[in-house]
């Protein structure tokens, strides 16, 4: 996965207005009535970035910039959701993500650390993540895969494979031809 880098000393007048812009509609998302209209149509202001159909995103929850942040259809994502979203975040159809999961895209350089290191994250179709887990940058969750409550996830996971621990390490693969 390419890493991109981010100098927080050089003014980037575009970003700041995303951060702003997620900053606003997360506030007012954030403390309006769950699965109402007001509610749903926030959703979809906030989700530039593209959101599929019949997708259930329950807050609140915390994001950096939410134009970096692109759901697939049929995608259920629980409370308490974080994402540190400097990069792209791609979440692909039918996935399900339990509360208080957190997605990073980002780290500081180790030497200078007004930069910041980033790396995109992607989450293939029918995954599943489980309460409290921790993706980090660079890293696809695969195809039918599920990560453990808990679970702090730093290597990509192959596709229809069971993973938890921290760090993150198989625990069973599963069977693809038993998905519908």
């Amino acid at each position: 996965m390419e890493e991109k880098r981010i100098d927080l000393r050089i003014p980037d007048n575009k970003r700041n207005e995303q951060i702003k812009r997620t900053s606003d509609t997360l506030f007012k998302l954030n403390h309006a009535q769950p699965l109402t209209e007001e509610y749903n149509n926030l959703v979809k202001e906030l989700f530039v970035g593209g959101l599929g159909e019949n997708c259930i995103i329950t807050g609140p929850f915390y994001i950096i910039i939410a134009d970096n942040v692109h759901i697939g259809n049929n995608v259920a994502i629980n409370p308490y959701f974080k994402c540190m979203s400097a990069g792209h975040i791609y979440i692909e159809d039918n996935v399900q993500i339990a509360m208080n999961v957190s997605i990073i895209t980002n780290n500081h350089d180790f030497y200078d650390r007004a930069v910041l290191t980033v790396k995109d994250v992607r989450i293939k179709k029918n995954a599943w993540i489980g309460a409290g887990a921790i993706i980090l940058p660079g890293v696809t969750i695969g195809e039918n895969a599920i990560v453990g409550a808990g679970s702090v996830v730093t290597k990509d996971v192959a596709p229809n494979t069971i993973v938890a621990g921290n760090p993150a390490r198989v625990i069973k693969q599963l069977e693809p031809e038993k998905f519908h």
